[in-house]
C-alpha cells in the first residue's frame, strides 16, 4: 500500500491533457486542410442547378425514365427536315481539381471543334467555336448536365456542367464527323485537352468520369453514323486548366475517383436506345452528392489530415507512457 500511494503522489495530470490539447488543435487543422486545398484552384466551381419543371428552361422528361431534356438556345433543326436523326457536341472545361467552370480565368480564350458538311447548316456549326469566359458570350453558358448522377434524375447530378450545341431534323442514317479541337488564346497554355467521351446512338450515359473516360481523338473516329432505331449520339470535349507548379492537372494524381461508376464507357450501352425525337435530345450530367446536391471532390487535404492526426497521436502515446511510467515508478 506504501508503494502504491508513493506512485501516485508522482503522477501528475498535466501531460495527458497537455496531450489530448495538441491532439484537438492537429484536428482541427487537418479538419480544415480539405476546404483549403480545394479552393486552392485558379478558378472555383460554377454551380448552377439544373431546371426544375415549371421552369422555362425545363423542356422533357421521358415518361420511361431514361432520360431528361433542357432547353438550349443553340438548339436547331434542319431545314429540310430529313428525319428523326439528333445529336449533340459539347465542351466542358474543368478546374484543377476537375469541377466545372465557365473560363473566367482563361479570358479571351476559344475552343474550335471543326465539323463536317452534314451540319454545315447550323448555324452555330461548321465550325463550333466556344468563347471563354462563357458568361460574357452566351445567354446560357451551360446548358447540359453531363457527368454525374442523382437517384432522383435519370441522367446527370443535378448541376449544369457543359456548353453544348445541338442538332436535329438529320437522316435517321446520317454521319456526324468532327475535327479535333485545338485552345487558341493568350490563356491557352493553362488547358490540357484531356480528351473526348463520345456516345453515339444511344441514351447518354452521364456516369462517366469526365478526368478518367475520355479517349484520344484517333479513338472516338472523328464521328459516327446512325442506325434507323438508334438516331442519336453525343460527344464531349473535356478540357481541364493546368496546375501552375506542377504544369499537370491535380485529379490525374489523386488516389480514387468519385465517379458513381468509374469503370462505365462512352460504349457500354450494348441496346442503342433510340432517342431521336425533339425532346430526346437529353442533357446528362461531375460528381455531387445525391441529395444535399454538395459537390463531391477528393481533395489533396485528405493525405494532410492523416499526417497530422499520426502525428497527434504520436503525441498522445508519449505523453501517456511518461504518465505511466511516472505512476508506477
Amino acid at each position: 500500500m506504501t508503494m502504491f500511494f508513493r506512485g501516485t503522489s508522482r503522477f501528475s495530470p498535466v501531460p495527458f491533457w497537455v496531450a489530448l490539447l495538441v491532439v484537438a488543435i492537429l484536428l482541427l487543422i487537418g479538419g480544415t486542410a480539405g476546404p483549403i486545398a480545394a479552393t486552392n484552384v485558379s478558378e472555383t466551381a460554377y454551380v448552377e442547378p439544373v431546371p426544375e419543371p415549371g421552369d422555362q428552361y425545363f423542356e422533357a422528361q421521358d415518361p420511361d425514365g431514361e432520360w431528361i431534356s433542357y432547353v438550349n438556345p443553340r438548339d436547331e433543326y434542319r431545314s429540310p427536315y430529313l428525319g428523326n436523326g439528333s445529336a449533340k457536341i459539347c465542351v466542358t472545361l474543368l478546374n484543377e481539381v476537375g469541377e466545372p467552370i465557365i473560363g473566367e480565368s482563361v479570358p479571351n480564350t476559344t475552343v474550335t471543334v471543326p465539323t463536317g458538311e452534314s451540319i454545315g447548316w447550323h448555324s452555330s456549326a461548321d465550325p463550333i467555336t466556344v468563347q471563354y469566359p462563357l458568361t460574357q458570350h452566351y445567354d446560357r453558358p451551360l446548358d447540359a448536365d453531363q457527368f454525374g448522377t442523382n437517384p432522383e434524375l435519370p441522367q446527370g447530378d443535378g448541376y449544369l456542367d457543359s456548353h453544348c450545341v445541338e442538332f436535329h431534323g438529320l437522316s435517321s442514317n446520317e454521319t456526324i464527323e468532327f475535327g479535333e479541337a485545338s485552345i487558341d488564346g493568350p490563356s491557352a497554355h493553362k488547358i490540357e485537352l484531356v480528351g473526348y467521351i463520345e456516345q453515339s446512338r444511344q441514351t447518354w450515359d452521364s456516369t462517366v468520369d469526365p478526368t478518367v473516360d475520355p479517349v484520344s481523338y484517333e479513338e472516338t473516329g472523328g464521328g459516327w453514323s446512325f442506325t434507323p432505331q438508334a438516331s442519336h449520339g453525343q460527344v464531349v470535349v473535356v478540357l481541364q486548366l493546368v496546375d501552375k507548379e506542377s504544369g499537370t492537372d491535380q485529379s490525374a494524381e489523386l488516389p480514387e475517383q468519385t465517379s458513381d461508376d468509374t469503370e462505365s464507357s462512352a460504349e457500354d450501352d450494348p441496346t442503342g436506345s433510340d432517342t431521336s425525337t425533339h425532346s430526346a435530345d437529353d442533357e446528362a450530367g461531375v460528381n455531387h452528392d445525391a441529395g444535399t446536391g454538395d459537390r463531391e471532390f477528393v481533395s489533396s487535404g485528405v493525405a494532410d489530415r492523416l499526417v497530422l492526426l499520426g502525428a497527434g497521436l504520436l503525441a498522445m502515446v508519449g505523453s501517456l507512457a511518461v504518465v505511466w511510467h511516472s505512476r508506477f515508478r
